[in-house]
């Protein structure tokens, strides 16, 4: 069972990097003026294909990940108690479920539901705040959930997810303009100043999505590293 939630979670890392690659690659046809209007509109699809996998993958990373943690034999207990016992993952991956409907609703059907968009975005803050504090309390705590193999690895692995689900908002924030300006493009009102606000706007979330891809390439190294463990 360690074994098959393992390779889970070297695969949703594997996919979220790939995928993202994809976007990158595809996002360069979307803002470049010298195409088509349906050229770029047929590569924007495309870079929204792509684009599922990794906010899949993201959403997708938490549970495998706490799961791995529940079976890893060097898991944490208070009190004697296990902390991630098999029951409580069952409630996990329900709301990782729920999540992911909200953001496939939100995905595919964008500006029609700011209910769900909102509601996604509290989630991620949520998660981002849970896991920051996890991820600063297993780096200074001496034995951290009573787990005594110094994992401060995790504690910075759980710090750059955190970081990942960070720039992700980023990247929302940075595109608002798209929309509007790549519509008028579309509609055939395309200027100086709509083609400078769709390239600025998604060449302006570059930084963020190299923040991305730094982030899970070290939570990876981290996770089959182990730098300091006492294992």
């Amino acid at each position: 069972m360690l074994a098959a939630f393992l390779f889970l979670h070297i695969v949703l890392m594997v996919f979220w990097l790939g995928g993202d690659l994809g976007v990158f690659y595809s996002s360069r046809y979307v803002i470049n003026p010298s195409l088509t209007p349906a050229a770029r509109l047929t590569a924007l699809k495309i870079m929204s294909g792509l684009d599922l996998g990794p906010k899949i993958c993201l959403i997708l990373f938490l549970p495998s990940g706490l799961t791995l943690i529940s079976l890893d034999e060097h898991g944490g207990s208070l009190l004697g108690i296990k902390l991630l016992p098999w029951w409580l993952l069952v409630p996990v991956w329900i709301g990782a479920l729920v999540w992911l409907r909200l953001m496939h609703l939100d995905h595919h059907e964008p500006g029609r539901h700011p209910l769900v968009r909102r509601i996604d975005w509290t989630i991620r803050i949520t998660v981002i705040a849970g896991m920051t504090a996890t991820g600063v309390y297993t780096l200074v705590a001496a034995h951290p959930f009573g787990v005594d193999t110094n994992p401060k690895w995790l504690g910075g692995k759980v710090l750059l997810y955190s970081l990942a689900i960070a720039a992700g908002l980023g990247i929302r924030r940075t595109l608002r303009p798209f929309g509007p300006a790549f519509g008028a493009i579309m509609a055939g009102n395309s200027d100086d100043t709509t083609e400078a606000a769709v390239q600025s706007s998604v060449n302006g979330c570059l930084p963020y999505v190299w923040l991305i891809w730094i982030s899970v390439l070290i939570a990876g190294l981290l996770g089959v590293a182990k730098p300091f463990a006492n294992l």
